[in-house]
């Protein structure tokens, strides 16, 4: 460099030279020095350019060599980058929202304004200095080099202040200051194969602004216009909460999995060849799945179990109701269940209670029927749902509050909480007893009443498809709270009453039978014949009729009977009719179980579930039921003891992590499915949110469902294996927690997957925990559905996954035999 050459001719000055010499050779010093001085913010300028671009260069390849790759987005998706080819399970999420992107870049604006002052002196320092050639034992060479030929000195790290000689810890220094490059990079969101930033990196003496400082200026500068594209597109969730997923969602992960699944590990931690071990585990079947859509008589409304017409129309009777009843083909459907035309995105509760979109269930024939009893009418582009019912055509409150002033013991939403509605129709009667602080499962056949249920999940209100008919409810013994049938069309004294007893199987001791029908309170032979048959059977049941009034308002009336608390009259019955059931009998099995004409004896230990009340909502929710004291837990504590960690641990899932860093616009969330509950601390953990949530229980796990009744929830059991009895897009979020490992062996994953498109709502959310390879063929069939990979993440073996389901439809359809007509 000049400037090397410089400063050793001023050094190889000698005394030997007259002083005439000495004149003539400092002048010629005086103008080599003026000459030097004004190119000298040329030169320098050149070599920094060359400089930084190798440093660039340097800095890249770094990063590749570096950390595992990370990604950020605001709208809580997955960035191209964040998956490795194939699925990528990164191990840290980034999820900001517009907020937080507009600060961030508010912040970053001032911090690069006050580092202007330090980025000049820098510059200025570094073409005062001159770097020779590093030999590779830390001490400069002859300066030969000229800064023109534009090599860098990068390697080296730091000149000295006044000798230009290197430091001999200038190595070490170099690697520290790329190791703080590969750092400020990861936590900036960059990923490793991104570009660094063109702003010149420069290296300068300890004294000065260290690499990182602008390294970090590079990032945010980067970080704007990344934070603005992802700002856009989280606009259509219209969050206010899409934080970095947090430390504690982290450790949330350790609590679930030392009681479960095995200890979570850091991110760090992970290893490549568990990644490439992962991808491998992904079968073929899956990769190339072609998806096509079912072609099918019920078309857009397609229910595997009960549209299987092949073996429907070869029932030898239908006098129960068998063809109401599940018939699941020997062979799930692989195929996708097609919109309705004209189908849009539901409309949000408490709205939906009161009108849905038409073309989402376009269905008019309750509308020509019951539009004068005010169940449904048909509104221009909208379904609305004035509030009626046969037995409340003025309102469902009223009706509520009568039954209540008829027998103040009932207590809405204290004392009862959970209740069944039998032959709910559109569940307008569940639907405001929200209000009430009460839960209903209503449920209804798929009959002609057409879309009776569909309509009530549309409103965002629970119900599922069922019948009295020939097989036992999927719930378990004693624990509904109250039971309700409003002309619900089932003919309980028939056969012995083999209908009634089932209510009586599923009806918690001490618990309420609503029975608002026309033998109440009519006078007609029939509806004279039939009360009479009914009070014959209820009263050999041991029920109390505790009331029978009239509502004037509606002109109808209620009679309102409660199961016995206790074994006395049954012991003090003159006749074993109807029969008490043999004690081999378990009135939980619930799945799949022929009805018996029989009842269960009432549980008079008071260790027993159902010798006692529960206490009331909300205090239920939380205390674990005095029941569990004398059992071992699903996890292999004392129940109580899992009861309450289950639920802790949940708690800080969903507000650390669920609420905070899935994505997810929970103002939008109304209808959600846990489809592997254990103690329903998942439910629990949600209860402050306008959401209810199906409590699943597999048939093949735990059979902890009566615990989620017990503590004021409800649920259902299910077999993964078949369709589930809802209609299509009925739910906005799917949650499964290790389901889809556990049925693997028994299930195809491709059928399980397709159930799971059948049951979502376009747009709506699928959030999977379970082993690490289950979560990349979820992902990779995900993928193959055109669904948005939300969020992605990864450690030790197990996985947490969230997508959203779109609107795409194949464009080929599959014909479904059995689902033919």
């Amino acid at each position: 460099m000049a400037m090397a050459k410089y400063s050793r001719v001023d050094g190889r000055k000698s005394s030997s030279y007259c002083s005439t010499a000495v004149i003539v050779v400092f002048v010629a010093f005086c103008l080599v020095g003026i000459w030097m001085f004004m190119s000298s913010s040329v030169v320098p300028l050149e070599n920094s350019d060359l400089s930084s671009q190798e440093t660039r260069n340097e800095a890249k390849q770094t990063l590749q060599e570096g950390v595992s790759k990370q990604f950020d987005d605001t709208s809580g998706d997955i960035s191209e980058d964040a998956t490795r080819e194939g699925g990528t399970m990164p191990g840290k999420v980034s999820l900001n929202t517009d907020e937080e992107s507009r600060k961030s870049v508010e912040e970053n604006q001032e911090e690069n304004h006050g580092n202007d002052s330090s980025d000049e002196k820098t510059d200025s320092e570094n073409e005062q200095r001159t770097v020779d050639g590093d030999d590779g034992s830390g001490n400069g060479k002859d300066g030969e080099m000229d800064s023109r030929e534009g090599e860098s000195n990068l390697e080296s790290g730091q000149a000295e202040n006044e000798g230009g000689e290197m430091n001999n810890n200038v190595q070490a220094e170099s690697e520290e200051n790329s190791g703080e490059i590969r750092s400020e990079s990861a936590e900036g969101g960059k990923n490793s194969d991104e570009e660094v930033s063109e702003d010149k990196i420069k290296h300068v003496d300890k004294e000065d602004i260290s690499t990182v400082d602008n390294n970090e200026k590079n990032q945010d500068e980067n970080s704007e216009p990344s934070a603005i594209e992802n700002s856009a597109e989280s606009e259509e969730n219209n969050q206010t909460s899409n934080e970095i997923l947090p430390t504690a969602a982290q450790s949330e992960i350790l609590t679930e999995s030392t009681t479960q699944n095995g200890a979570w590990s850091t991110q760090a931690e992970e290893s490549q060849n568990e990644k490439k071990w992962q991808q491998a585990s992904i079968s073929n079947e899956e990769n190339d799945h072609q998806w096509k859509v079912c072609k099918s008589t019920a078309g857009p409304d397609y229910i595997p179990c009960l549209d299987n017409w092949q073996v429907i129309r070869k029932l030898p009777s239908t006098k129960h109701y068998e063809h109401r009843e599940r018939h699941c083909p020997s062979e799930p459907p692989t195929c996708l269940v097609p919109l309705p035309e004209g189908y849009k995105r539901s409309i949000k509760w408490p709205k939906s209670r009161d009108k849905i979109w038409y073309y989402n269930v376009p269905h008019t024939k309750l509308a020509e029927v019951k539009g004068h009893q005010n169940w449904v009418k048909v509104t221009g582009e909208y379904l609305t749902f004035p509030g009626g019912g046969t037995q409340f055509k003025n309102g469902a409150l009223h009706y509520i509050d009568f039954l209540q002033q008829s027998v103040p013991d009932i207590a809405w939403g204290k004392r009862s909480r959970v209740i069944l509605d039998v032959g709910c129709g559109v569940a307008s009667f569940g639907g405001y007893l929200f209000e009430r602080d009460v839960l209903a499962m209503s449920f209804a056949p798929k009959d002609e009443h057409e879309a009776q249920v569909q309509f009530a999940l549309e409103r965002g209100i629970p119900a599922i498809l069922n019948v009295m008919g020939t097989k036992r409810l999927p719930f378990p013994s004693s624990v509904f709270d109250v039971v309700h049938c409003a002309r619900c069309r089932v003919p309980w004294h028939v056969e012995g009453g083999k209908l009634l007893l089932e209510l009586n199987r599923v009806l918690r001791p001490g618990g309420y039978f609503i029975w608002s029908a026309t033998p109440v309170y009519q006078k007609l032979p029939e509806d004279v014949g039939i009360w009479q048959e009914m009070s014959r059977l209820t009263k050999s049941m041991c029920w109390d009729l505790v009331t029978v009034k009239k509502d004037r308002l509606n002109a109808v009336g209620a009679a309102i009977y409660q199961k016995p608390a206790s074994n006395d009259c049954y012991n003090k019955r003159s006749k074993n009719a109807p029969p008490l059931c043999e004690e081999s009998d378990d009135p939980n099995a619930a799945w799949n179980v022929s009805l018996q004409a029989c009842m269960h004896k009432v549980p008079e230990d008071s260790t027993e579930r159902g010798s006692l009340w529960p206490v009331q909502w909300p205090e239920r929710l939380e205390q674990p039921p005095y029941w569990l004291n004398s059992q071992i837990g699903v996890y292999g504590k004392a129940a109580q003891e899992d009861f309450t960690a289950d639920y802790n641990h949940w708690k800080t899932v969903i507000s650390e992590s669920y609420l905070k860093g899935m994505g997810i616009d929970w103002s939008s969330v109304r209808n959600v499915m846990d489809m592997k509950a254990v103690y329903g601390g998942f439910a629990a953990a949600l209860k402050d949110l306008k959401v209810w949530v199906m409590n699943v229980v597999p048939i093949d796990a735990a059979d902890t469902l009566p615990v989620i009744y017990e503590r004021g929830l409800f649920g259902i059991h299910h077999d993964w294996c078949e369709s589930f009895n809802t209609y299509p897009r009925t739910y906005d979020v799917l949650h499964a927690d290790h389901l889809f490992s556990s049925i693997q062996n028994r299930c195809k994953l491709v059928a399980v997957i397709a159930e799971v498109d059948r049951i979502l709502r376009p747009e709506g959310k699928l959030i999977v925990r379970d082993k690490a390879e289950t979560i990349s063929a979820v992902e990779s069939m995900a993928k193959s559905l055109q669904w948005e990979i939300r969020m992605i993440y990864s450690k030790d073996g197990e996985g947490l996954l969230c997508v959203r389901k779109k609107f795409w439809r194949p464009t080929v359809e599959e014909p479904i035999k059995s689902a033919i007509v």
